[in-house]
């Protein structure tokens, strides 16, 4: 519940923002999604390898949108994390549990939702 609450609130300040700004334009929503690195592999966030691994497109995108600091990972495996992510629910409700599983397409997700935006 925690993560369909956040990505609402996302999704609301998107709408309220973006939409505001654009009036009748649709909004223009870059949505970055990347596995297995940790955030110092990101400049943005200020790590470590920023000056071994300069990221200045991703940067300069951060520093014009949004640049999420408060995130968690809901399940180690790769399929089944992008499924929490895509619905904003765990992976026992959202039915995705481990690699290989077939994603249920029906179910509600942010895109589904941004699109009607």
């Amino acid at each position: 519940m925690l993560i369909r609450s956040f990505l609402l609130q996302v999704l609301v300040l998107l709408v309220t923002t973006v939409g505001t700004a654009l009036s009748a334009e649709r909004p223009n929503v870059l949505f970055i999604f990347s596995d297995d690195h940790a955030p110092h592999a990101i400049g943005a966030y200020g790590g470590w390898l920023k000056s071994v691994n300069p990221t200045p497109n991703i940067d300069r995108l951060a520093r014009q949108g949004m640049l999420f600091q408060n995130s968690f990972c809901t399940n180690s495996i790769c399929g089944p994390s992008r499924a929490v992510i895509l619905t904003g629910k765990h992976s026992h409700l959202n039915g995705f549990m481990r690699n290989g599983n077939k994603f249920n397409g029906s179910q509600q997700t942010f895109p589904k939702l941004l699109q009607r935006v």
